[in-house]
């Protein structure tokens, strides 16, 4: 791998919170903070978990107007019609609480409110300029890191995924309670945990990959890696789930400033054209991307490999090569699919997934070894 440096740019959240039970943390703090009235954005499954969340709210006289409409992966619509429905709340503060899709969308409610910029002006990196109301983001999966990190993602008008990256959506206040995570079903606990995984494994590995970012990397996909089959098998094992929501955030820490590479590239795809959700598709590709990588970043990808737990071998492409071994273990543990072909997406359909994976340059541009259309669907094919 020819390493390439680029500066440093890390925003972190100002207040961040961990640990089993924070969330009784938040009507205090809100309260503190002189907050008036709350956006609260969120998920049906949670509804009833968080009807006391919303009551001691009301009582400390904050105002609540609650949303659980998102259901999957959030579109350019869903967002134009939310803007629409809360354009006359006159809301201080907006919080998710939720996966990847509820707090990416509730970010980008929060800077686009009372913004003279439209959503089209800030599609793509650095182009969103300020966000007026103060942000709130509380995980209830362990994979998509989006409440620490200054990314979020949407399904544009044509289907495709797009990125909107900016200073501005890293969160004011992080509450991640792992206890939020406890009934979360084992499928999506695997697919998450799976997702947190490969966001530490493609920054560790990444052609801008940062000693700083290395150490959250490295920790997370340890972490993950130790806990993240018993997290599966006993939801109810808390401390299972902690130490995979602690992973699960330091891999969101390495989305800014490296962020992912190739298995995201090419899992986007699978997400718009079959609907597969997004912590699925990258574990379905994962160790494939590993096989065509690891020559161009060997040394790396042994350090995966004793990180994820492997015994050194007699040069770093064996070990490398444990830790492909090693991946497809835990995905098998898991329970979850490891062939495209379980999931009935025709074989017809991979240069098409090709081609649109290819569009993704700003995270295939990371990747350790140039991924050309041949390449593309060779890892397709290989992954089906």
């Amino acid at each position: 791998m020819n390493a390439t440096k680029r500066n440093l740019n890390i925003v972190f959240p100002r207040h961040f919170v961990f640990g089993n039970g924070v969330l009784a943390q938040l009507t205090e703090e809100l309260h503190a903070a002189k907050v008036r009235r709350v956006i609260l954005m969120s998920i049906e499954p949670l509804k009833e978990r968080l009807q006391s969340v919303i009551e001691d709210l009301k009582s400390a006289g904050i105002m609540v107007t609650a949303d659980y409409s998102i259901q999957q992966e959030p579109s350019f619509a869903d967002l134009r019609s939310l803007l629409t429905k809360f354009s006359e709340v006159d809301a201080d503060t907006v919080i998710g609480i939720g996966g990847g899709s509820v707090l990416d969308i509730a970010k980008l409610i929060a800077a686009l409110l009372d913004n003279d910029q439209k959503l089209e002006d800030v599609v793509g990196n650095g182009l969103l300029q300020k966000r007026n109301k103060r942000l709130i983001c509380i995980p209830a999966t362990s994979g998509t890191g989006s409440e620490v990190s200054p990314n979020a993602i949407l399904v544009d008008d044509e289907g495709q995924k797009k990125g909107i990256i900016s200073p501005n959506l890293v969160p004011d206040a992080v509450y991640a309670d792992p206890l939020l995570t406890l009934t979360l079903p084992g499928a999506i606990t695997a697919a998450t945990g799976l997702d947190a995984l490969t966001h530490c494994l493609e920054a560790f590995t990444n052609r801008f990959s940062q000693p700083f970012i290395d150490m959250f990397a490295i920790r997370g996909i340890k972490l993950i890696a130790d806990n993240l089959v018993a997290a599966v098998q006993d939801g109810a094992n808390e401390k299972a789930r902690e130490e995979v929501a602690l992973g699960s955030i330091l891999g969101g820490f390495c989305l800014g400033p490296v962020n992912t590479a190739a298995v995201h590239a090419l899992s986007y795809p699978l997400g718009t054209e079959f609907h597969l959700a997004h912590g699925l598709s990258n574990a379905l590709l994962l160790p494939y991307v590993m096989e065509f990588n690891y020559r161009s970043a060997p040394q790396k990808y042994a350090e995966v490999a004793i990180a994820l737990g492997c015994p050194r071998g007699e040069n770093d492409e064996e070990t490398a090569r444990k830790g492909i071994d090693r991946i497809r273990q835990i995905i098998d543990e898991c329970g979850i699919p490891s062939r495209l072909g379980e999931l009935d997406i025709p074989k017809e359909a991979i240069p098409k997934l090709a081609e649109d994976a290819l569009k993704i340059t700003r995270l295939l541009v990371n990747n350790p070894r140039e991924v050309t259309l041949e390449d593309a669907i060779s890892i397709y094919r290989a992954a089906y």
